[in-house]
């Protein structure tokens, strides 16, 4: 079977960073007995998907959490939270916990870069008053922020949007997202799907049609205690299907927009949760 564009994507990735990757030297992150957290990396790519197509990020060759997904994205840009409290009580999502930099928040980052410099509000306006602009761009790299405690600098920290006339006379909204670094096999899907959505509820609120979304990675990296899951993951078949992120059609506000007001259809978990089951990660924090 042929599974998702994000299936196909994911394989080749894989296969790039088995064969081509180099092993970093001196690594930040440590694995939770202390072991340094080394990386088989490689560096610049993209990924693109016309949602005219159906073409999704989405993959089948493990299960993906897309409801804490939503959530967290919601936290950053909806709630522009850094309160780890609220992502718990709200949404359900506990992994950003490693974080903590000690009064249950993750500090000067994220979500409180989204509050500091009123950036989702200026986007939103900034796309409903000048659509053709080619400025309307949301960046977390904030280095004033990082003077201050903060628990990780932004991984996905750049969106660029931009309205597109189409040749069928629809009117649609492009994105693009930057990553500086990926943990691919833990985060990669998470990420695109999160930054879909996140193209979807700005093409909602400011009345365009979804049209492309774009993935552009720096460096993108397997750790070493991963490569057995990497290798399977290449090994499995993946799951026929076509998912499509489904809007309440009675909201068009982007900050009335609930967990339970997104979804994703036909998005097989279950089958694929027997088929592909879920693998454990061992984190570099």
């Amino acid at each position: 079977m042929e599974g998702t564009k994000g299936d196909k994507y994911t394989k080749e990735i894989i296969k790039r960073i088995l064969d081509e990757g180099t092993l970093d030297v001196n690594p930040r992150p440590k694995y939770s007995d202390g072991v340094p957290a080394h990386t088989l990396s490689v560096n610049h790519g993209m990924m693109t998907y016309d949602l005219e197509k159906k073409e999704s990020p989405l993959i089948t060759l493990r299960p993906i959490a897309v409801k804490s997904a939503i959530g967290e994205l919601l936290w950053i840009y909806q709630d522009a939270s850094n309160n780890l409290e609220v992502l718990k009580d709200k949404y359900g999502v506990t992994w950003w916990d490693e974080w903590d930099i000690g009064n249950r928040t993750i500090g000067a980052c994220y979500g409180e870069t989204v509050r500091r410099h009123n950036l989702m509000h200026n986007l939103l306006e900034g796309i409903k008053n000048d659509p053709d602009g080619r400025r309307h761009i949301i960046n977390l790299w904030q280095e004033e922020d990082f003077k201050e405690p903060h628990g990780l600098k932004p991984c996905a920290y750049q969106t660029v949007f931009n309205v597109r006339h189409g040749k069928d006379g629809q009117d649609y909204l492009d994105m693009s997202l930057f990553q500086r670094s990926s943990d691919f096999l833990t985060a990669g899907c998470i990420n695109q799907v999160q930054y879909l959505v996140l193209l979807y509820l700005v093409a909602r609120h400011t009345g365009y049609k979804p049209g492309r979304f774009t993935w552009f990675y720096n460096n993108i990296q397997i750790y070493d205690r991963h490569i057995i899951q990497a290798q399977e993951m290449l090994d499995r078949e993946p799951i026929d299907c076509t998912p499509e992120i489904w809007l309440n059609p009675e909201k068009k506000d982007f900050y009335e927009f609930t967990q339970e007001d997104i979804k994703i259809k036909g998005y097989p978990r279950a089958l694929i949760k027997e088929k592909n089951p879920q693998m454990k990660f061992d984190l570099g924090i």
